[in-house]
């Protein structure tokens, strides 16, 4: 992040703020849809129970009623229906025996059968008043349905169905009764499984069987141990909806409803996964409409983020122009937000502080160079009389110091030079006088100029063949630019060392000529600052050299007066190198300037 610009920080971040809280969404959405599926699913469970249950309380009630119905034929008013009678009428009732495949019975007062429809081996005679569902239907003297039964002489699962038959005063006179052979002929309805993988169940509390599984001829299938099936555990627990995992790791949402007269519990259970599929393919959809709609938004973010730092991005450009170009005088415009134009009318300050004291400085620098010119030059020539003998032999001691005297006050000379010529190069005032000549001769020139001071340092010069070369510029201020470049590489150059000069066309337009030496180079972080003015890298350290820091910057004034350029790489040692423009590419600009 340290690195990124602080437009790309504000898109990253809210960026990843939008994409954070849709993701957050999301999730809530996705939670929330599959919550809700889920309980459509139960509440769909839920009413195939009620459904079936209902069907099931349909299919009883139009057996009491039907067979209350029976009941009040049984009687003359006062008693029943003579046994003769009884078992004429038994026999003609085709539609009772569809509703009542177990068969049909009259009871008398005592709850004893009398007669029958379908005869059953010592079905006749037999008392049922001790059968719980007698017992209910003789204290409220209505029409009743048992639970689930095992009948006592046929040994199958029954319902028993019983209507009290009356005189017309009320009397109890007995029963008409009617049984249903649960595993022949049930009453349950069809087609109750609804969905794939679902699973429809009818529980007997009372009997612990499973109602749904009875199968005529075999015996009616208990319920299975507790653990066995965590489904039918969960049904019977009480709980009548919910979720729950089977022994195969599968997840059911079931829902269950009890069936109060018959002592049934109605399950279904569907996979989970029906919940899920449309859970998906619903969120799918409001995924792909949630990322259709952020990528407009991270674009919008995007573009206000730009429009709102457009103006730090150009304030920093300048700033950093600024910090790397001491000729650079442009005004931020103050405009946008309050942060931004206190930015910009504190960079202006800045700016015309930094040009007031360049000025000031400019003007200092010039004033004393020339106000310490003209008194050196006198005492420079005043020493060279001393040092020549002209005014009379000088004692070895005191010719010595004249010698030190006269070097020091050179190279002061050179330094007051180096200002007053910077100074015209920045001002515009300094002069260049520009002709065609052979490089390899400028070449060997400077490093004759230079010979002396590289014998002092113990540095060698050698100058490469550059054939027939030539470039357009000022000789003098060309061979000020290879002195200068020379006496550098002389300064930080190991003893023993070799400084080579050469020169190359790198373009047809161009000539590059170039100063190496065998030193360490400039350090890493200088090098941007190499050509500024007052710049000199290890200030202060013990390789830092005498001088002013200007001599590099006045070549890089006099390379671009002279239409060309500098520049400095690291090769196995220093390289300083000044590109010309050659007599043709000089011409053909003239020309196209004329």
């Amino acid at each position: 992040m340290k690195t990124l610009s602080l437009s790309t920080r504000v898109v990253l971040i809210t960026s990843l703020s939008i994409i954070i809280s849709v993701g957050l969404i999301l999730f809530i959405a996705y939670d929330q849809l599959l919550r809700d599926f889920e309980q459509v699913l139960a509440e769909r469970q839920s009413l195939h129970t009620s459904m079936a249950a209902s069907r099931v309380n349909q299919e009883l009630a139009i057996r009491l009623n039907t067979l209350s119905a029976f009941a009040s034929i049984l009687t003359d008013g006062d008693n029943l229906l003579p046994l003769e009678q009884l078992n004429d009428t038994l026999k003609r009732q085709p539609a009772l025996e569809k509703l009542f495949d177990g068969g049909l019975i009259v009871l008398d007062d005592q709850s004893r059968a009398i007669a029958e429809n379908t005869f059953v081996p010592h079905r006749l005679g037999t008392s049922y008043a001790d059968r719980a569902h007698f017992k209910r239907a003789i204290a409220s003297q209505k029409a009743t349905v048992s639970r689930p039964i095992i009948g006592r002489v046929t040994g199958l699962p029954l319902l028993s169905f019983l209507a009290p038959i009356k005189a017309n005063d009320g009397t109890f006179l007995g029963f008409a009764a009617g049984t249903i052979n649960l595993a022949k002929n049930g009453i349950l309805p069809k087609g109750m499984v609804s969905g794939t993988g679902t699973i429809f169940k009818v529980l007997d509390t009372g009997h612990f069987i499973q109602v749904d599984a009875l199968k005529d001829g075999i015996q009616a299938p208990e319920l299975p141990n507790p653990g066995d099936d965590p489904l039918i555990d969960a049904a019977l627990s009480g709980v009548y909806a919910g979720v729950i995992t089977d022994n195969n790791g599968e997840r059911w949402v079931y829902a269950t409803q009890h069936l109060e007269r018959l002592g049934w519990l109605f399950l279904s259970a569907a996979p989970y996964e029906q919940a899920t599929l449309p859970a998906k393919a619903s969120f799918q959809k409001f995924l792909w409409a949630s990322v259709a709609a952020m990528l407009p938004l991270l674009l919008i973010t995007y573009l206000l983020t730009r429009v709102v730092t457009r103006n730090l991005s150009s304030m920093s450009d300048k700033i950093n122009r600024m910090a790397s170009n001491n000729t650079f005088n442009q005004r931020l415009r103050e405009q946008g937000s309050s942060e931004t134009r206190n930015l910009a009318k504190a960079f202006n300050t800045l700016m015309e502080e930094r040009e007031a004291l360049d000025s000031l400085k400019s003007q200092f620098v010039s004033n004393v160079s020339h106000e310490l010119r003209t008194p050196l030059t006198s005492i420079n020539g005043s020493l060279k009389l001393l040092s020549s003998g002209t005014l009379g032999s000088l004692s070895e001691k005191a010719a010595s110091m004249v010698d030190v005297a006269l070097r020091n006050g050179e190279h002061l000379q050179v330094l007051i030079t180096d200002l007053l010529d910077f100074d015209k190069a920045i001002s515009g005032k300094l002069s260049i006088q520009t002709c065609t000549f052979h490089v390899e001769d400028a070449m060997r020139s400077a490093c004759e100029d230079n010979q002396s001071m590289a014998s002092q340092y113990g540095v060698q010069l050698t100058t490469e063949h550059a054939g027939d070369l030539k470039v357009c510029a000022d000789p003098d201020r060309f061979r000020q630019i290879l002195s200068n470049f020379l006496s550098n590489a002389i300064k930080y150059s190991p003893n023993g060392g070799l400084i080579r000069v050469k020169a190359e066309a790198i373009t047809p337009e161009f000539i590059r000529i170039t100063v190496a030496d065998q030193g360490d180079g400039v350090p890493e972080p200088f090098v941007e600052q190499l050509f500024q003015r007052f710049a000199q890298a290890e200030r202060g350290s013990s390789r830092a050299k005498a001088g002013t820091g200007l001599g590099l910057a006045i070549c890089r004034e006099l390379a671009l007066l002279m239409g060309g350029d500098v520049g400095y790489l690291y090769q196995n040692g220093a390289q300083f190198w000044v590109e010309l423009p050659t007599a043709e590419h000089r011409n053909g600009t003239d020309h196209e300037n004329t």
